[in-house]
């Protein structure tokens, strides 16, 4: 974490005075080097790549940000605070803001793969972090929330957030094995199926080949089945709290 971070996602940084190129500013930095990102992943983007994006000298860049460690910071409150572009409809319930924290989350990782890339151990909190953050607590210590206490709710938050990680960095390596392959999913399947074939009518695996043959289906929903299980254990703990509980809800799931 750096200060020159801070002070230039929450406006407290100085600009530059003279010299730089006519219509450059720092969010069209930002916004040049997400896009960067999106399209090349977060190997592509540094700062006399952008500066070559954009039309200007890299040192022109260092007027505004000191270097790819600020930027990175920069970018990664640029996109969080795509997630709430709107203001979002009060909470009805609790249920729904954790499933919208899951959706939503996930939703930002398939627009920005890259971010699965960046340790956030000690993410740099800007304002769209803590509008994001401010948004969820709304929604599960609010009058429709958890009841639970601090330690709790933020733990429930991480837990969501971890389990979408997980979900969006299988889809991520899927991509990126057909890729660096240039085989994709149905061709390496294929490959494999007169070996699987002559595995399951061996007898050594009763269970498997016991199975329905949709069971590895790309058709099913394996995200909404495990975020369901989530918030019926969450459930079980509200209870126990004497917070709010699924037969209060006011809406239709």
């Amino acid at each position: 974490m750096t200060t020159s971070s801070l002070d230039l996602l929450w406006g407290t940084g100085d600009r530059p005075s003279r010299g730089p190129k006519p219509g450059l500013t720092l969010d069209r930095i930002v916004a040049t080097a997400v896009g960067l990102a999106d399209a090349e992943g977060l190997d592509a983007v540094s700062m006399r790549r952008v500066a070559s994006e954009l039309g200007v000298g890299t040192m022109s860049l260092y007027r505004y940000v000191p270097g790819k460690t600020e930027l990175l910071d920069l970018m990664l409150d640029r996109v969080q605070g795509e997630s709430f572009d709107d203001e979002p409809p009060p909470p009805t319930h609790w249920r729904d803001t954790v499933t919208a924290l899951a959706r939503t989350t996930l939703d930002l990782y398939r627009a920005h793969p890259w971010l699965l890339k960046v340790n956030e151990a000690r993410s740099v909190l800007g304002p769209s972090a803590l509008r994001g953050l401010e948004l969820c607590l709304s929604g599960l210590k609010g009058p429709h929330g958890m009841g639970l206490g601090d330690h709790e709710t933020i733990s429930v938050i991480i837990t969501v957030q971890s389990y979408t990680a997980g979900i969006a960095r299988m889809e991520l390596q899927t991509v990126e094995a057909a890729k660096e392959t240039g085989v994709d999913d149905e061709e390496f399947w294929r490959a494999q199926q007169p070996y699987l074939e002559r595995a399951m009518t061996s007898g050594a695996y009763p269970q498997m080949a016991a199975m329905a043959e949709d069971t590895f289906s790309r058709e099913v929903d394996h995200f909404a089945f495990g975020l369901e299980r989530l918030l019926d254990g969450f459930e079980l703990l509200v209870a126990r709290a004497g917070g709010a509980s699924g037969d209060t809800r006011t809406d239709e799931a």
